[in-house]
Parts: structure tokens; C-alpha cells; sequence
């Protein structure tokens, strides 16, 4: 049964969402068709928006959500209709090199390189008006209903508030992950993290979780500085406060550089800064923000010949299908909050004032 609901299409780049009735198709063999009961916001998806992450148009957006299974397609055995589930950007099959590897968590069947906007038998769900609409990771969540592959979906605990663990379907994930699972923060070490959204506020969670004696959040808007240290960043700092470079201010404050340093905003000019400000032997510095396309960085290789280590991180480094559902548990047990990094709940039709709010960094 193909189903007719609302959804937010992209027609073009730097246009704002146009809410229209669109067809979801039945799910095929091996894909689950689901209810999309909340979804966040995430900068990725602006990213799209306005070009700094090339995918083809007309697209439904939205990767981070939490819903309720409708039906199934032939051949899926572990998820059935009426499962709460977390769609997931990054899928896992358990069959390819990356999955396979205790090492990584990027499987190759994700749609993060290929940016092909379709279903990984290369067609898609959606219809409006007659045309073809593409998927975004694998995901799009920024619909009533949407259809993802059986490699792409976690089932959760019947009993999670879903307007709260769809965070965990990336921003939380990848910001507390890159944290404890891609830099293994030590007990005792001195972190910083450049970016505040909720993924750099996760990281700073992270950071607190695994001990960190010392977090150091830099944002230039101080507005965010209160709900760092509320969630355990130790000093605030704001670039726009000083004179000199913010990697030297940062190596003054603490006389070697940081242990590990973050950097959440998706910038090359921030990536370099977030390198130079770890000690430069041991330190490590992970890219946690979506590169922008088309963009070259330059820097000294002397910072990397000294020692130091320079790293990427997807989705916090977690093997999504396995890492999700332990996660949710882990908040259902109170191991960490999510209240705090939600700042607003809207109706799904006021989308565009979402994205306002998201740009305007409030």
C-alpha cells in the first residue's frame, strides 16, 4: 500500500523546505517503512542546504529520529510492525570489511561518499507531483513516513521517550562517542572542544564521563558557555576575546597543549586550530564537523611529524546497529541526560523556524 503524508522537500539549494504530500512506497525486500514520531536538527542537513554537502535534488532531509515501525518487506526477520526503531545514517551490514573490523564502524553500504540519494538498490521511495525525490543518508526523517533499508534501523526499548532518544540517532551519539570511543579520553587528561551545538555539547558529556580533570569549550558565541559548564566543561573560552591565534591561547592556558582536542563545526580554518592546540607528541585531535566540499587545508606537517595524532570520527565511532540500542538503554538507566540539549519542540509544518533557530545559534 503505498501511503500519502506530509513531508519537507528540498527542491533546490538555499530555498527554504516546501511542506507537500508526498507517496511512500511499500517497503521491498530487506527495508522497513516507519512512522517518524520526532526528528532533530542537525547542521548536516543545513549543510545540504547550502551546498557546503553536495547531494542531488529534490531530497527529503533529516537523519536523527526515532519512530515506530508501519510495515515490513520480505526477508526482514528482526524488526516487526509496532517496534519503536532508530533509523540509522550510518548502516551496519555485517558483512563488509568495515563491519567486520573491530576496528571501524563506517560500513561501506553507507551513502555518506557515494551521495547517490537513493536506496541502496539505486531507486527510491518517494513521490511528489509526479517526480522522483531522494533519500538523504539512507534516512530522510524529515517526512511522516519513511522507508529505510533492515541494515539502517535499530530496534529500541519499547518503553524510550522518543521524542528524547532520537538524539541518539546522531547528534548525541556522535558527539559523546568521538569522545569515549574514537579519542579513548583518559581519566585526569585536559580536553578541548571547538563548537558548541549539541554535538560539541555531547562531546563535552563525553569528556566529563571519562574523567577528563579539564574541559575547555571555545565557541565565539558566549550564549553557550552557561549550558557547557553545566554539563561539565571546566573554562569558556571566546576566540573574539583575544588578539593572538585561539591554538596559542590555548597552549598558554595550559602550558603543553591540550591532551585531546575536538573540533565540531565542520571548518578548516577551526580543524587546523583544533590541531595545533594539542601537545605535540602525544595529543590527539579529532574532526567530529562535516568537512565542506570543495575545500582544501593546508598546515605544517612538523605538527604531525612531532607526534601528534589527527583523526576523523562518524557517528561517534559506534557500529550503529549493535551501539544504538545499548545506548538508549544506557539513558533509560540514567547514565546521561538529553533534556539539555533540547532547546525547542516544534510542529513538524514550522520546519523553516527550526532551521532559523539552528543558524541563528539560539
Amino acid at each position: 500500500q503505498v501511503i500519502k503524508c506530509k513531508a519537507a522537500v528540498m527542491w533546490e539549494a538555499n530555498k527554504p523546505f516546501s511542506i507537500e504530500e508526498v507517496e511512500v512506497a511499500p517497503p521491498k525486500a530487506h527495508e522497513v517503512r516507519m512512522k517518524v514520531v520526532a526528528t532533530g536538527i542537525c547542521r548536516s542537513d543545513d549543510h545540504v542546504v547550502t551546498g557546503g554537502l553536495v547531494m542531488p535534488f529534490p531530497i527529503i532531509l533529516g537523519h536523527e529520529a526515532a519512530g515506530i515501525v508501519e510495515s515490513v518487506g520480505q526477508g526482514v526477520t528482526s524488526i516487526k510492525p509496532g517496534d519503536k526503531v532508530i533509523p540509522l545514517f550510518v548502516p551496519q551490514c555485517g558483512e563488509c570489511n568495515s563491519c567486520l573490523s573491530t576496528k571501524s564502524n563506517l560500513c561501506s553500504k553507507n551513502d555518506i561518499g557515494s551521495r547517490a540519494g537513493l536506496m541502496p538498490d539505486g531507486t527510491t521511495r518517494f513521490t511528489c507531483k509526479g517526480k522522483a525525490i531522494h533519500h538523504f543518508l539512507g534516512t530522510s526523517t524529515f517526512t511522516e513516513y519513511t522507508v529505510v533499508h533492515e541494515s539502517a534501523v535499530a530496534k529500541i526499548d519499547s518503553a524510550a521517550p522518543l521524542e528524547k532518544v532520537c538524539l541518539i540517532g546522531c547528534g548525541f551519539s556522535t558527539g559523546y562517542g568521538a569522545a569515549v570511543q574514537t579519542a579513548k579520553v583518559e581519566p585526569g587528561s585536559t580536553c578541548a572542544i571547538f563548537g558548541l551545538g549539541g554535538v560539541g555539547l555531547s562531546v563535552v558529556m563525553g569528556c566529563k564521563a571519562a574523567g577528563a580533570a579539564r574541559i575547555i569549550a571555545v565557541d565565539i558565541n558566549s550564549d553557550k558557555f552557561a549550558k557547557a559548564k553545566e554539563l561539565g566543561a571546566t573554562d569558556c573560552v571566546n576566540p573574539k576575546d583575544f588578539k593572538k591565534p585561539i591554538h596559542e591561547v590555548l597552549m598558554e592556558m595550559t602550558g603543553h597543549g591540550v591532551d585531546y582536542s575536538f573540533e565540531v563545526i565542520g571548518r578548516t580554518e577551526t580543524m587546523a586550530a583544533a590541531l595545533a592546540c594539542c601537545q605535540y607528541n602525544y595529543g590527539v585531535s579529532v574532526i567530529v564537523g562535516v568537512p565542506p566540499a570543495a575545500q582544501k587545508i593546508t598546515f605544517d606537517p612538523m605538527l604531525l611529524f612531532t607526534g601528534r595524532t589527527w583523526k576523523g570520527s562518524v557517528f561517534g565511532g559506534w557500529k550503529s546497529k549493535d551501539s544504538v540500542p545499548k545506548l538508549v538503554a544506557d539513558y533509560m538507566k540514567k547514565k546521561f541526560v538529553l533534556d539539555p540539549l533540547i532547546t525547542h519542540t516544534l510542529p513538524f509544518t514550522k520546519i523553516n523556524e527550526g532551521f532559523d533557530l539552528l543558524r541563528t545559534g539560539k
